[in-house]
C-alpha cells in the first residue's frame, strides 16, 4: 500500500472533501447513517489494516482513566506506572503516548494489546459512526493518515452525487 500516494491524493482534494463534508451537514440525507454503514463496510472489504498501520507510526491516541486502568492491568502494572512508563500529558492536557510509533505496534503490524487498546484505537478511523457530520474536521485529517478514511470520503462523495 502506497501510503505517500494516499496522502498526496488526500491533501490534493482536502478541499473538495471538506467541501462535501460541509455539504452533508447542512443538509443530510434521510438515511445518511445507514449509507455511511454501507460505505465503511465496502472499504474495508478492500483496505487490510494490517498492511498499513500509518495511524499506529503517526499518530497517537487520546487514552482516557478507564483506558490506562485496563492496559495497566492487562500488562500487570499499576496504572500510575504504566502512564509513567508510556504516557505524556499534551499541550491539550490529554494523555497520549509518549513516542511514536506505538510501542504496542509488533513488527508485522499487528497489536500487542489489541484485545484491550484505547478506545480511541478501537474507533478510528471513525468511519463508521452515527451523524458522521459532526466530525468533518477530524475526518479531513484522518483522510490525510488513513487510506480507508480517504476511500471513505470518496466513496460517500461519489455515492450522494448520483
Amino acid at each position: 500500500m502506497d501510503i505517500e500516494l494516499y496522502k498526496k491524493q488526500a491533501l490534493q482534494k482536502q478541499n473538495e472533501h471538506r467541501k462535501f463534508l460541509e455539504g452533508l451537514k447542512k443538509k443530510p440525507p434521510k438515511n445518511l447513517d445507514y449509507i455511511v454503514q454501507e460505505v465503511h463496510e465496502e472499504v474495508f472489504e478492500t483496505i487490510d489494516c494490517l498492511s498499513c498501520a500509518n495511524c499506529c507510526k503517526t499518530t497517537g491516541p487520546l487514552y482516557t482513566e478507564k483506558d490506562i486502568e485496563r492496559i495497566a492491568k492487562h500488562l500487570k502494572m499499576k496504572p500510575a506506572d504504566f502512564e509513567a512508563k508510556f504516557l505524556r500529558v499534551d499541550e491539550d492536557n490529554d494523555k497520549v503516548l509518549q513516542h511514536l510509533p506505538c510501542f504496542f505496534l509488533n513488527n508485522d503490524n499487528t497489536c500487542s494489546i489489541y484485545d484491550v487498546r484505547p478506545k480511541a484505537c478501537r474507533e478510528y478511523p471513525h468511519t463508521d459512526r452515527k451523524k458522521i457530520y459532526q466530525i468533518n474536521n477530524i475526518m479531513i485529517k484522518n483522510t490525510v493518515i488513513c487510506p480507508a478514511a480517504y476511500e471513505f470520503v470518496e466513496n460517500m462523495t461519489k455515492r450522494l452525487k448520483k
